[in-house]
C-alpha cells in the first residue's frame, strides 16, 4: 500500500533529521566510551533512544513515513542500538574475558541484526501487541542503565561479580533478540482509551517514581521489561491457552 502524502514535502526531512540525531550520539557514545568515559557513552545511548522514539512519532503525525525512512532507521538503529552498547560493554568490562569478551559483545551486534532484519520483514504479519524478541533499544537502554547503576554496587561485589554478570548479560540480551519470546510493544491503546484516567495517574506515578533515583530505577525498570517477556511466553500465556481449551468443556458440562 502506498503511504499517503504528507501536507509539505519538507516534512520528510523532519523524521530523518531525528534519526540523524540518534545516529550522530551514538557516534559520540562511541568515542567517549574510546576516550574511557563509559557513563557518558550511556546518557548517549539513552538520549540515542529518545531520538529513535522521536522520529517514528513525527513522522507519523506529519504523515511522512517513508520506505526510505524505515531502512534508514534501522540501519542508525543498529550503530545506536548494537555498535555502540557492544564497544561500551566490552571496553568497560567484557575484555577481561579475552576472546568470550570478544564474542558476547558482538553477539549484541550480530543479534541485533537479525533482530532488525526479522522486524522489517514481519512488521506487517505481526500483532502490534507484541514485538517478537527483546527490541534491541531495550536490550541497549539495559546495558546503558546498568553502567549508570555500578555506583550503588559494594566496590568489593563490582570488582569481583560485574565483569562476569556483563559477559553472561550480553549474551542473554542477545539470545532474547532473536527468540520468539514476545514483549509488550505499548502501541496498543485500547486499554488506555477504556482507562484513561488510571493510565494517566499509573504513568504520572512511575515517571515520579524513576525520575527520583533514575540511576537506581532505570535499571530496575529494564530488568523487570526483560523478564516479563519469558514470564508471559512461558507462563501467563500457556495459561491463557489452557483456559480457554476447558472453557467449551465446561460448557457443555
Amino acid at each position: 500500500m502506498p503511504h499517503q502524502k504528507p501536507m509539505y514535502k519538507g516534512f520528510y526531512i523532519l523524521p530523518n533529521l531525528m534519526t540523524t540525531a540518534s545516529l550522530f550520539t551514538a557516534f559520540l557514545g562511541i568515542l567517549w566510551a574510546i576516550d574511557g568515559q563509559i557513563e557518558k557513552c550511556a546518557l548517549a545511548i539513552l538520549f540515542s533512544c529518545l531520538f529513535d522514539g522521536l522520529d517514528g512519532k513525527v513522522a507519523r503525525l506529519t504523515n511522512s513515513a517513508s520506505d526510505f525512512g524505515v531502512q534508514f532507521d534501522s540501519l542508525a538503529d543498529l550503530v545506536a542500538f548494537g555498535v555502540s552498547p557492544a564497544v561500551m560493554i566490552y571496553l568497560w568490562h567484557t575484555h577481561a574475558y579475552g576472546r568470550l569478551g570478544i564474542v558476547s559483545s558482538f553477539m549484541l551486534i550480530v543479534c541485533g541484526a537479525l533482530r532488525l532484519a526479522r522486524f522489517n520483514v514481519q512488521v506487517d504479519v505481526v500483532s502490534k501487541k507484541f514485538f517478537v524478541g527483546l527490541p534491541i533499544p531495550a536490550s541497549a537502554c539495559t546495558l546503558a542503565c546498568l553502567v549508570l547503576f555500578a555506583p550503588y554496587l559494594p566496590e568489593s561485589l563490582a570488582t569481583s561479580i560485574l565483569p562476569a554478570f556483563c559477559v553472561g548479560l550480553a549474551i542473554v540480551l542477545s539470545l532474547l533478540m532473536v527468540s520468539n519470546v514476545r514483549y509488550a510493544s505499548f502501541k496498543d491503546f485500547e486499554v488506555v482509551k477504556a482507562h484513561r484516567f488510571s493510565a494517566t495517574v499509573t504513568v504520572i506515578m512511575l515517571f515520579i517514581l524513576v525520575a527520583s533515583e533514575p540511576k537506581l530505577l532505570g535499571f530496575i525498570f529494564f530488568i523487570g521489561y526483560i523478564l516479563s517477556g519469558p514470564i508471559y511466553s512461558y507462563i501467563i500465556l500457556p495459561l491463557l491457552r489452557s483456559y480457554k481449551l476447558r472453557r467449551p468443556s465446561a460448557r457443555l458440562s
